[in-house]
């Protein structure tokens, strides 16, 4: 039964609105910003990140979500102007008890509050796509149930035209630096992000390959309780990231090894990657372990992406431009040429700053993506726009994202450990041939299509 009040189709109404809201609402934060500055503030004060915040949070959709992962990167902004960004993490404005009902019914029938023990209209978490209701299934399992907001779909296709539009510019003004791979890469996955029977098959598979795993726990769905667009799963407890920063140093160490696991276990033993890590996507449980959450985002590569990224990291340690180049190529890059092993090292040194030293360290000290200053940064961008031109694969999109989400996430936890020694024993004796086969038995077990062959 589907309210036609809330069909999710996209229509040219619901883009239009979705153009004159962020627009209108866009245009009025800039000018009290504005006023803010000829007042004597900077545009960085915090009651402008507090108007950017509710701003977003009314919006939703994958503006907010970009404001969620810019909230969680260490020194891009002020620490207070960061926190009111963070709070879209799992706090966002959320919608009422009659929206509520009305979308429940839409998805399980008038009858649905007959399906569950109990269940509480006040939402538990909001975020940009959907908010959760805790609930109680008759069986007395505890349950999160993550209930769409009505026409993403058209917010979604409306936001995803804008940013076409902004990356179009980018190659005009920087024919250097070719994007559009990385467009179509964005598109594809956050458009995957609104297919909750997807994201169910994608909790599965994540559940498959951390199976067992004593400090990582992943959500099971709910089948008979979910549709394409509420997904009903077990409830973890845990508590916010942010507060397990406070945490003894010993408690933080056992936060970031989970972490280390929950991330980078799937992708160098499955090739499957969870792309959205910013820091609301976990929660921090009573034995140091976290609770792995949203799998909208989730990207599966061919063997060779994982073998290429072993070859890079090898290369980055011994100082092997030729092993580099192998591992451009095998990653997807064209044209391979010295010309670009020379400007994708900057990139990859660093990346892999934090992995090449053999000794206990923090993840922010000495020469890597979260030590580097502007210059260094900008030194990056220049070279990049030298010489030939350079398209990255689309496969290189979402490893990236994710290396910068756990970079941040481990820069706030600020431990110390050997990355280099958890990292050699992650990869100790890879082989693509055995990843290939341990990924296809657990996409067919999740019900999932393996990724297409080059």
């Amino acid at each position: 039964m589907v309210d036609e009040k809330d069909s999710e189709s996209s229509t040219l109404l619901g883009r239009l609105k979705r153009y004159s809201g962020v627009s209108g609402g866009l245009a009025g934060l800039a000018l009290k910003g504005a006023g803010r500055w000829i007042g004597g503030t900077g545009p960085l004060d915090v009651a402008n990140a507090r108007d950017l915040a509710r701003l977003l949070g009314a919006l939703r959709g994958p503006l907010m979500k970009g404001a969620q992962i810019a909230g969680g990167l260490p020194d891009v902004f002020p620490p207070e102007f960061a926190a009111e960004l963070a709070k879209l993490q799992s706090n966002a404005p959320e919608m009422g008890a009659a929206f509520v009902r009305r979308r429940m019914a839409a998805e399980l029938g008038r009858d649905w509050q007959t399906k569950f023990k109990s269940f509480e209209l006040t939402a538990a978490h909001a975020a940009s796509l959907g908010q959760v209701h805790r609930a109680v299934a008759h069986d007395g399992r505890v349950l999160a149930c993550k209930l769409q907001y009505p026409d993403m779909q058209s917010a979604v296709e409306a936001d995803l035209t804008q940013l076409q539009a902004v990356l179009a510019l980018q190659r005009t003004a920087e024919r250097k630096f070719d994007t559009r791979e990385i467009a179509d890469e964005v598109a594809e996955r956050i458009r995957e992000e609104l297919d909750y029977h997807r994201e169910a098959a994608n909790m599965r598979l994540f559940g498959a390959m951390l199976a067992g795993h004593e400090r990582v726990v992943v959500p099971a769905p709910v089948e008979d309780l979910s549709t394409g667009r509420l997904l009903t799963m077990t409830w973890l407890d845990g508590t916010a990231f942010r507060q397990a920063l406070a945490d003894p140093q010993t408690d933080r160490e056992e936060v970031a090894r989970a972490l280390f696991d929950a991330w980078w276990r799937p992708l160098y033993r499955f090739g499957a990657v969870h792309g959205d890590a910013h820091l609301g996507n976990y929660t921090v449980r009573a034995d140091s372990g976290i609770n792995l959450l949203d799998f909208g985002c989730v990207r599966v590569f061919p063997p060779r992406v994982v073998e290429a990224l072993v070859d890079l990291y090898r290369a980055q340690l011994n100082g092997d431009d030729a092993l580099a180049a192998q591992a451009y190529a095998k990653w997807g890059f064209a044209n391979v040429s010295d010309d670009l092993v020379s400007k994708m090292s900057l990139w990859a040194k660093l990346v892999f700053g934090p992995l090449l030293e053999d000794r206990v360290r923090t993840i922010g000290e000495g020469e890597n993506l979260f030590a580097a200053g502007p210059q260094q940064i900008w030194a990056l961008k220049q070279r990049l726009r030298e010489g030939s031109t350079m398209r990255p694969p689309r496969e290189f999109v979402f490893i990236a994202r994710a290396l910068v989400g756990i970079g941040a996430a481990m820069v706030h936890l600020n431990v110390k450990l050997n990355w280099h020694r958890m990292y050699e024993a992650l990869i100790e004796g890879f082989d693509a041939a055995a990843l290939a086969k341990r990924q296809a038995e657990a996409m067919r077990a999740a019900k999932l299509h393996l990724p297409q062959a080059p």
